[in-house]
């Protein structure tokens, strides 16, 4: 097709940031409303991409490749294979209900004598982090991707320290400096990572002579690319030091509480749901593409890590008497699971990641946005100042058990299945580390079920008698993603079928069977 569809996915939002940026001062709700539009334009290109996409053709669909800086081989060049349209799809959907649940954040923010114009600059943020995002995960040259992958800190980094969480119990100055230290150690992580990873794409440019993921993979099937096993291990470990720290995966996770817990629950939903993927989907595309041998010699350690995650990140989350440090903490014990199912090495655990992607976005956006609309409420992150909110907000309550339970993979829920995939293909292989991984279960309906029951049950706390239940607009927000949740939990197959192929050539990639079964099925 000769329309740039890709392009085009990407380019929108982020036009639509200039724009909704250069809105006047005075047009706030416009400006509410174009950002709105924009991120459904997105999300129909999306849906387009989808649509054109064909899991059962070429590895990478609509490509598109043009030359860039050709001094230093460098292209524009893009494509997309099952994971990534799925990734893109998931973002897509997410930034509208994002744009809907912080329609009123940057409202506080604003004054009559103010030049800035900060619900401007809020919805601006929103899109232009969302422009980096879908291109990173359509980028197919590696300094394409790198660029953007380290592009969307400084939107992020102003989301974090500009339109933080106002529900504080201290003064405003306390609050203003939590804030502004948990994007400054947001921003700090994540160059450190991308510093070291910058060196590794400059390695992988001397060893390979260009950029092209696709390029560099075939001259590496075909015999003509031979990297030497040190100097692989080296690029590897640039490459995933980068992967784990966006991930985030234990130690190099200490950002992601600080940030998620000053944020907005918009904002905090945008890190862990939507720009944290880039870093477990990379690991898919250019970890494991790119560096099959050193992938192979790095899994034990990685897998050790992957349990220390799961394992550590549940332990916090029971312990935690802030609700949206324990979301953070349990999305660290996630995304330990899906970095768990990557590194598993079977068709099974490589499946169950991506879904696990796909799922712990919904799921996690359903569970946090609700809890930014009780937190906007009572004006408190903290669980002790919560209790009978069921009996005064029945549906906000409801909703909120349901993002619960997706997030403890209750069967017959989305995650359900991604995490039966990916303890599957870790007990195909590794089935040490599979009875490990399920303790993390155990813990999941822990920290859910209390945190349920100590806000939601019991008797109604004088500040929460008045409280109202969920309006329209934040219906309109929940209602489309519990959906989402109960529909592919009962019927995950379009899913799968998208997603399986890409994972059959990534396991091609390391050169992987998956395991026969040890005892044989009767003849």
């Amino acid at each position: 097709m000769s329309f740039p569809l890709l392009t085009a996915t990407a380019a929108l939002p982020a036009v639509g940031a200039i724009a909704t940026a250069a809105v006047p001062a005075a047009r706030r709700t416009a400006a509410k409303w174009l950002a709105l539009l924009v991120s459904l334009a997105t999300l129909a290109l999306a849906v387009t991409v989808l649509v054109r996409f064909d899991p059962d053709g070429d590895r990478y669909q609509l490509t598109e490749s043009r030359s860039w800086i050709a001094d230093f081989g460098v292209r524009y060049e893009l494509g997309v294979d099952g994971i990534a349209v799925a990734l893109i799809a998931l973002t897509a959907l997410l930034i509208p209900f994002i744009i809907l649940a912080g329609w009123h954040d940057a409202d506080p923010l604003e004054t009559k004598s103010s030049r800035w114009r900060p619900t401007q600059g809020f919805f601006a943020l929103i899109l232009a982090v969302e422009a980096m995002v879908i291109i990173s995960f359509e980028a197919t040259d590696v300094f394409l991707f790198y660029i953007f992958f380290e592009a969307m800190l400084i939107p992020m980094y102003f989301l974090i320290g500009g339109f933080g969480d106002r529900a504080h119990a201290g003064s405003d100055e306390n609050a203003s400096a939590q804030r502004s230290y948990a994007a400054v150690k947001f921003l700090l992580y994540n160059l450190v990572g991308g510093l070291i990873m910058l060196a590794a794409v400059i390695g992988l440019y001397v060893v390979a002579g260009n950029f092209s993921l696709q390029e560099i993979a075939e001259a590496r099937a075909n015999g003509t690319l031979d990297m030497a096993t040190n100097t692989e291990r080296l690029l590897f470990l640039g490459f995933f030091f980068a992967f784990a720290v966006k991930a985030p995966l234990w130690p190099l996770h200490t950002w992601l509480p600080n940030a998620m817990g000053e944020s907005t629950a918009p904002v905090a939903v945008l890190i862990t749901a939507v720009v944290d993927k880039v870093g477990t989907f990379a690991m898919l595309r250019f970890c494991l593409g790119l560096f099959p041998e050193a992938s192979e010699w790095a899994t034990p350690v990685v897998l050790v890590l992957a349990l220390i995650s799961i394992i550590y990140g549940a332990l916090l989350a029971v312990g935690q008497r802030d609700i949206k440090r324990l979301v953070a903490y349990a999305s660290i014990s996630h995304f330990g699971f899906i970095i768990l199912g990557i590194f598993a090495m079977t068709s099974q655990g490589q499946s169950g990641a991506t879904l696990y992607m796909v799922n712990h976005g919904i799921s996690t956006a359903a569970l946090m946005l609700v809890a930014g609309f009780l937190i906007s409420r009572r004006g408190s992150r903290l669980i002790a100042d919560y209790g009978g909110v069921q009996k005064v907000a029945p549906v906000l309550a409801g909703t909120f058990l349901i993002g619960g339970l997706a997030t403890l993979s209750l069967p017959g829920l989305a995650p359900f299945v991604s995490e039966f995939l990916v303890l599957v293909g870790a007990f195909a292989r590794y089935p040490v580390v599979g009875i490990i991984a399920t303790v993390g279960i155990v813990l999941a309906a822990l920290y859910t079920l209390v945190l349920y029951q100590r806000t939601m049950t019991g008797p109604v706390k004088a500040e929460v008698s008045a409280m109202p239940d969920l309006r329209v607009r934040e219906l309109v927000v929940v209602a489309p993603l519990i959906a989402l949740l109960i529909g592919l939990g009962v019927y995950p197959k379009p899913l799968t079928d998208l997603v399986n192929p890409a994972v059959k050539h990534t396991m091609s990639d390391v050169q992987k069977k998956d395991p026969k079964p040890e005892v044989e099925a009767a003849k």
